[in-house]
């Protein structure tokens, strides 16, 4: 089966495959959650943010690793305040909806499903640290996921151009299932009689005008990375809104060889590296520019052409 989950679902999506392999041919993780292993920037990033800033975000660290919730927590406070903070998340988080009614149907929905007793959400402090970062992190685990195609498992990560779930944790897990497939591929004669399938084979894409609730924000190009990653992607109109794809740079340098199966879902002329990546991914972008030193590398670095490099929004 192809199986697909969106933030939380895509990390248990992964453990799910990881543990029965043979009942997944594919994976669609849409921006997910648990992804890359958390690094020294990260805590870098958060000591440069303002003093009131990081009291919110020590606050909130504390209540979730207290095991309370969001949804615990606007459970705790009565209707009208809980009720407001929602109200509040869905004209914020999601401006591309402008219809008044819609708005006020989505935000009962969540309104109520908050309401209800917990139940999976008790799960979060013991899959996540309060930085959303996985106790287990998925960016090694992926590349270990056995497929009964020899070829391997065929994965495919889509991020929102403003998601807050870093893109990098895709382009990594690529990197490493590209040089193991590699590694495999010199150490096989031919590939006959293996023993275990390839790693992976890993496929990243953006969608323009997106968050992380990128089925919402912008429900045609969404609509289209998942046709394209179930393989449908020659019943899409010519003239339908697509994403771009972007592979890391040892792929991108490889993308000639179709022996190493380096090729994504488009041709070659759309598939784009890195640094096309670090400038459409803008909310990675803006965490970037929060340190002074980082800021003063960006005043100096060489402005990449956006529309060259296919990436415009």
């Amino acid at each position: 089966m192809t199986l697909a989950g969106h933030s939380m679902g895509g990390y248990l999506s992964v453990a799910y495959a990881e543990q029965y392999p043979q009942h997944v041919e594919k994976l669609i993780l849409l921006s997910p959650v648990g992804v890359p292993e958390k690094k020294e920037e990260d805590e870098h990033i958060m000591a440069s943010l303002p003093f009131y800033v990081r009291g919110i975000f020590k606050t909130v660290r504390y209540m979730f690793e207290c095991g309370i919730t969001p949804g615990a927590f606007l459970r705790s406070l009565p209707y009208s305040k809980s009720k407001s903070m929602v109200d509040s998340y869905i004209w914020r988080r999601l401006p591309s909806i402008e219809c008044e009614e819609e708005q006020a149907n989505l935000s009962e929905y969540l309104y109520q499903n908050s309401m209800l007793p917990g139940s999976g959400e008790h799960c979060l402090s013991h899959i996540l640290t309060s930085g959303a970062f996985a106790r287990i992190p998925l960016v090694k685990r992926i590349a270990n996921i056995q497929s009964e195609d020899k070829d391997g498992m065929e994965v495919h990560f889509i991020f929102g151009e403003e998601d807050w779930m870093d893109y990098r944790g895709g382009i990594e897990v690529q990197r490493l299932c590209h040089h193991k497939r590699l590694e495999m591929m010199k150490e096989s004669t031919g590939g006959e009689n293996q023993a275990i399938s390839m790693p992976p084979r890993v496929h990243v894409h953006g969608v323009r005008n997106a968050g992380h609730l990128l089925m919402l924000d912008n429900h045609d190009e969404f609509n289209a990375a998942v046709i394209i990653a179930g393989g449908g992607k020659h019943k899409l109109p010519e003239n339908f809104p697509r994403p771009v794809e972007f592979v890391c740079d040892e792929v991108k340098a490889a993308s000639d060889d179709t022996s190493i199966s380096a090729r994504g879902s488009y041709t070659n002329a759309e598939v784009y590296g890195e640094t096309a990546a670090a400038q459409f991914f803008k909310r990675m972008r803006r965490f970037k520019t929060m340190t002074k030193q980082e800021d003063e590398q960006q005043a100096t670095a060489p402005v990449v052409d956006e529309k060259s490099a296919g990436v415009t929004s």
